[in-house]
């Protein structure tokens, strides 16, 4: 599943380092709302703003857990 999510984030947003451990801060608010929206589609899941925190966009690992986590 990461890699499948590291893959269709890097595609969508070729200029964001998907490998940085300090992902949060490299996003602006319409690749926040980017990530939201193909991650939602993707893997049918709803996510909404109150999802987007430091803690759930830190890096990769963490948006896959979000993803985990909606998926239960």
């Amino acid at each position: 599943m990461k890699q499948e999510i590291f893959e269709a984030l890097s595609e969508a947003l070729p200029a964001v380092d998907f490998n940085s451990d300090f992902l949060f801060t490299e996003l602006d608010s319409l690749g926040i709302i980017s990530i939201l929206m193909i991650l939602g589609e993707k893997y049918k899941i709803q996510l909404s703003l109150s999802d987007v925190s430091p803690k759930n966009f830190k890096n990769i690992d963490a948006i896959v857990r979000l993803v985990e986590s909606k998926l239960q």
